[in-house]
């Protein structure tokens, strides 16, 4: 029932998500930022360059006072108020408009090491993928619901104008209900202990086995299993590129739909609708099957399928195969295997990172995403998106190849 507060908040930032682009692309005065596709890469990449040292800030307070409410509902009323501002006249200076969107998102982070904090110590270890995939299915379903929003209001006769401010002050609202909401739902946990045992008995675990397979080939004989431990620096490294590779995709994605292919605003929305979708049956599925899989082995999966599907999505593209139709189809899958990578890396990281530093984790994917958010936009200016898609492609495999060396 506490997550009803974020099914709430997502529903305001699945519209924003694809509102935001095109809103900034369709500034009358950019050049001052270096054009339409460059203003909307610097605006993106400085949030989540600021947003980098703020994860860390804020996942190391609630876990030092071990409170964790306030930092969601600060971010949730933060959030309402700058969208709110956004809203007034002086908010169609592109310059203005930056600073608004950089201040929303470092304030808008404030919830994200608290939330997955409660998830872990609301939940024993055996049950967290279950209860991770649950909030994230459960709030991507808001997230689709938002891309509805913004799919009806562009396709009304009214102005962009008009929705633009209309949407804004709905992203507003919805955000104050999220925040009332959470006031009455959301409760620290009384004892912080299942991190802690986790750790412990990671280590317990491998002295177990060190002193097994010492014994083993005391005896004589051949190692049993794998004496192998898991590398922070392997997995770090992963989520840093494949955060960058998803950048670079995705930030300049809404722009190629509208002007690339020559999809209205509204098929745009169902477009990254259908990614939603595939990433809700992921969610909803890997809670269903997470005792049954070893995270370990299935996760460089996901990652290299991703890498495939942005190969495929560009052949289609180049060669004219119902493109429109084709890249529906893969922005399903591609948000499937998102959601499958994401609550495996999502449990792994809080075996790995240790208490005190939950928000090692949204550092990491910021740091990725920041890089990727300027790249993807810049190198779609001056490249076109065909060859940004295949660095993003390339990038995902690199991604696949740490985690299977080095973690």
């Amino acid at each position: 029932m506490w997550r009803l507060g974020f099914f709430f908040h997502e529903i305001a930032f699945g519209l924003l998500s694809v509102f935001i682009p095109l809103y900034v692309v369709a500034f009358k005065d950019t050049s001052i930022l270096g054009g339409p596709l460059v203003a909307l890469g610097v605006m993106t990449s400085v949030a989540i360059f600021c947003t980098i040292p703020a994860s860390f800030i804020w996942g190391y307070l609630c876990d030092t006072t071990r409170h964790y409410k306030i930092f969601i509902l600060f971010s949730f009323l933060s959030s309402a108020i700058i969208l709110f501002l956004m809203t007034l006249s002086f908010a169609q200076d592109i310059i203005l408009f930056v600073v608004l969107y950089v201040a929303m998102q470092i304030l808008h982070v404030a919830h994200e090491a608290p939330k997955n904090v409660l998830i872990a110590e609301h939940y024993s270890r055996d049950e967290w993928e279950k209860s991770y995939g649950f909030y994230e299915g459960l709030t991507e379903i808001g997230f689709i619901i938002g891309l509805a929003i913004g799919l009806f209001a562009f396709a009304s006769s009214l102005s962009f104008s008009v929705v633009a401010t209309y949407t804004l002050y709905l992203c507003s609202g919805l955000s104050v209900v999220a925040f009332v909401l959470s006031i009455f739902l959301i409760a620290d946990p009384l004892m912080l202990f299942e991190r802690r045992l986790v750790g412990i008995e990671k280590r317990i675990d491998y002295t177990y086995r060190g002193i097994e397979s010492s014994c083993r080939l005391m005896d004589g004989l051949d190692l049993d299993g794998s004496f192998k431990e898991d590398k922070l620096l392997g997995f770090a490294l992963a989520i840093v590129l494949f955060s960058l590779a998803s950048s670079i995709f995705f930030t300049p994605l809404p722009i190629f739909l509208n002007q690339g292919l020559g999809l209205t605003e509204s098929w745009v929305y169902v477009a990254y609708i259908l990614n939603s979708i595939g990433a809700t049956v992921g969610y909803f599925l890997i809670r269903g099957r997470a005792r049954s899989i070893d995270i370990r082995k299935q996760m460089p999966r996901f990652v290299l399928l991703r890498s495939l599907l942005v190969f495929m999505l560009v052949a289609v593209v180049q060669f004219a195969f119902s493109p429109n139709i084709l890249t529906g189809v893969l922005l399903v899958f591609l948000g499937f295997a998102y959601a499958m990578y994401y609550i495996m890396m999502l449990s792994l990281s809080m075996e790995l990172i240790h208490t005190g530093k939950s928000g090692v984790f949204d550092v990491l994917v910021g740091l990725g995403a920041a890089v990727g958010s300027f790249f993807g936009p810049f190198l779609a200016e001056h490249l076109n998106y065909m060859p940004t898609f295949l660095v993003a492609a390339v990038v995902f495999l690199f991604a696949f190849v740490t985690l299977k060396l080095l973690s």
